[in-house]
């Protein structure tokens, strides 16, 4: 009898120490986001990327190659995806700061095509594009055998990992998780990165979680689509006004339609007192494509026939603001 015992002590710890987490798509418990969910209020606007190798043992192969920066902004599954290679960063930013609500904030997207066969990447956030903060990430993956390109993972070993989720299922973050640390405003998050997980068990390569265990996804991936395949970041929780002075601070309230947008579209905006205000219109490439200042408005509603801003087919992000508040909307050009 104390021998069974036994075994069930040693099964209830080893349960402890590897606690189970979400699971994938579609079952019961999964955090995963569809890209159509109403959830999201807006997408990256700016991207810029660093390569990683195909194989960072074997650097003679080149780096990745698949796609640019410009995939990775917008809705996921909209304009394809582009690959980080081993060690690979993505940093993103947005037309508005990202902000910490009861909750998850924003999710990361890839394009996994299986449940099973996932590349993942950590995640940071900062709120002045300088410090930044890593989520803590978990893996139960084991390691006693190298994962490679028949990789099976189950996604309830792992948490706070980028990738855990197929295509067009986000992987959800909550800023909560790093609010205290210093140097960081979770009511003010402007930048995330995105860092390819090298998934070799080697030593010499390896990349560990929080609790200095190697994480073990598809490696080598030496082909042009290495490591891990960015296609979006949306936020969930945006910060669509910011007050510099409470006493002070007005309202914008912004909107766009016909949208999408077509020749004899307006924009209106209301003011709740008199302000200078700057209108910009961002490409989804993250470039300004056109700006303008009117000075001191009246409060009340004002309207602009979009038509004069001569834009070409695409998707935008229109941004009204003051010295003390901001409203973005996502507008789709389809004349």
């Amino acid at each position: 009898m104390k021998y069974y015992s036994l075994f069930i002590l040693i099964h209830l710890i080893g349960f402890r120490c590897f606690a189970q987490f979400a699971p994938p798509v579609g079952q019961i418990g999964t955090t995963a986001i569809n890209a159509d969910s109403a959830a999201f209020s807006g997408w990256a606007t700016g991207c810029s990327i660093k390569r990683g190798y195909k194989n960072v043992a074997n650097p003679i192969l080149g780096y990745a190659t698949v796609g640019d920066s410009t995939m990775a902004l917008g809705m996921a599954g909209s304009n394809g995806v582009v690959s980080l290679g081993d060690g690979g960063v993505a940093i993103v930013t947005f037309a508005n700061p990202i902000k910490n609500i009861l909750g998850n904030d924003f999710a990361v997207f890839e394009n996994g095509f299986s449940d099973t066969f996932l590349e993942l990447a950590f995640v940071e956030v900062s709120s002045d594009g300088i410090q930044f903060f890593r989520f803590q990430a978990t893996s139960n993956i084991p390691i006693t055998k190298q994962l490679g390109n028949d990789a099976v993972i189950d996604a309830t070993q792992i948490n706070n990992l980028a990738g855990k989720y197929r295509a067009l299922y986000g992987t959800p973050f909550d800023l909560q998780e790093l609010a205290g640390k210093s140097g960081l405003d979770v009511n003010n998050i402007t930048h995330v990165k995105i860092v390819d997980v090298v998934g070799s068990i080697q030593n010499i390569y390896a990349t560990y979680d929080k609790n200095n265990n190697k994480i073990n996804d598809p490696w080598p991936t030496d082909f042009a689509s290495s490591g891990f395949d960015l296609d979006a970041v949306g936020i969930i929780n945006q910060a669509t006004a910011t007050t510099i002075n409470d006493c002070n601070a007005s309202v914008i309230k912004l909107s766009v339609f016909p949208n999408p947008v077509q020749d004899k579209a307006i924009i209106q905006y209301y003011l709740d007192k008199n302000s200078d205000v700057d209108i910009t219109i961002i490409s989804i490439a993250g470039e300004i494509v056109y700006t303008d200042q009117k000075s001191n408005q009246s409060q009340g509603l004002q309207t602009i026939p979009l038509i004069n801003f001569n834009l070409n087919n695409g998707i935008y992000f229109l941004k009204v603001e003051n010295t003390t508040a901001i409203a973005v909307q996502k507008i789709i050009i389809s004349k």
